[in-house]
């Protein structure tokens, strides 16, 4: 009876609503891969590839199974250091990256090991919420009243926690990745309870940069500027086929044209699995999301996309259950990575976002970002789990 009392004990501090939405995605994921890659024509290995994906799942559980039993406390302990490492690797990264990927993606932001490639930056998202959590965390313990002094402290401190990350990511000119980082900044910025008085005017400022990014980008006096700032052809070019996806279906914009092509032809409910009459390059990692629209048409689309918004309903509200400031700035920066990463890739995959190369979660092929996503998970889970009989963080620092 006591064996059978704690197994329910621990079923119930394990969240199913959660862990679900996440199986299914992989699922999804696995049946998606097999029709992108039955139809490439570079030929590839089917049987390697979905191996391969599917031992990153299980790694991925792996992972959850152990951060579950980490608690606010360790957590804390833990991430300064996993933050100093994730930096140390990013900067490593700059001399030891993969030169045949740099020249076909012009980036240089993945390691090579053998016939294995990965990506330090999915993790670095981790230890960078985690640190953004835990600068938060102690500037509101120690400062209860949010002045406009004690505001303005805490922008400079998560400036100097960001800072450093956005420049090594724009070293290896990862265009894709700093926007994931600048969004999970931007979603802790507005939850850290810093005043609106000068929330609303970062907000007008960041606004005002946009539309002059997209004017500047409209007029070749200011793509001569960008140019000197560092802008590369290829992203003018992503910026051009966003705006007109068929000026040139045959070259430049050729991925979103095939791409709008392909979720087009699957109508309402699709031309049935593994029926594909239209190539979308590169279709197993950004574009997977054409392989859901044209097999299973908008039906299908948006049955993916609602469990997208279970998953992320779920951890939200998982997050406002808890009592515990710390974890509730992580799962803020959990819940706006995964957000951003989905509006992203099915945004870009539609045309109503410029393509950027991110991911989409548990979905694409990619071990790192697979790895990256399910540590984010298990961050989450956790938090349900130790709440039983754990202190919040304010009490275990003070101890």
């Amino acid at each position: 009876m006591d064996r059978l009392r704690r197994n329910n004990d621990n079923d119930s501090r394990i969240d199913y609503g959660i862990i679900l939405p996440v199986f299914i995605l992989c699922l999804i994921g696995l049946l998606s891969l097999y029709v992108a890659l039955s139809h490439d024509p570079r030929d590839p290995n089917i049987f390697r590839s979905l191996v391969m994906q599917t031992v990153w799942y299980f790694v991925g559980a792996l992972a959850i199974v152990v951060i579950i039993h980490f608690d606010a406390k360790l957590l804390w302990r833990l991430t300064p250091f996993l933050y100093v490492i994730g930096l140390a690797v990013m900067l490593a990264l700059l001399k030891y990256y993969d030169p045949t990927l740099a020249a076909s993606t012009g980036s240089k932001n993945w390691f090579k090991f053998g016939t294995l490639t990965f990506q330090p930056s999915e993790l670095m998202k981790i230890a960078y919420i985690l640190m953004m959590a835990l600068t938060i965390t102690k500037h509101n313990v120690t400062n209860k009243l949010h002045t406009l002094k004690n505001d303005l402290v805490l922008i400079g401190k998560l400036l100097l926690v960001t800072i450093p990350v956005l420049v090594l990511v724009l070293a290896q000119k990862d265009f894709g990745t700093m926007l994931v980082f600048l969004a999970i900044f931007a979603g802790m910025f507005l939850i850290s309870g810093i005043s609106w008085l000068i929330v609303i005017p970062v907000i007008a400022l960041a606004a005002v940069v946009g539309i002059s990014l997209i004017l500047l980008v409209a007029t070749d006096t200011g793509r001569e500027m960008l140019t000197h700032l560092g802008f590369k052809n290829y992203q003018f070019a992503r910026i051009d086929s966003w705006l007109e996806p068929f000026h040139d279906p045959q070259g430049e914009s050729f991925q979103l044209a095939h791409a709008l092509m392909a979720i087009g032809s699957g109508g309402l409910f699709g031309t049935g699995y593994n029926v594909s009459h239209v190539y979308v390059p590169v279709r197993e990692s950004d574009m997977i999301f054409t392989v859901i629209g044209e097999n299973f048409g908008f039906v299908g689309g948006a049955f993916v996309i609602l469990i997208y918004f279970i998953l992320i309903y779920r951890m939200i509200r998982l997050s406002f259950d808890m009592n515990n400031e710390f974890y509730a700035y992580i799962a803020s920066g959990i819940v706006m990575m995964m957000l951003f990463h989905v509006f992203e890739n099915i945004g870009a995959n539609i045309g109503l976002l410029p393509l950027t190369g991110i991911p989409l979660p548990f979905i694409s092929q990619g071990g790192s970002s697979i790895l990256g996503n399910m540590i984010g998970i298990g961050l989450i889970l956790s938090m349900r789990y130790q709440s039983a009989d754990k202190q919040p963080v304010r009490r275990t620092r003070r101890a």
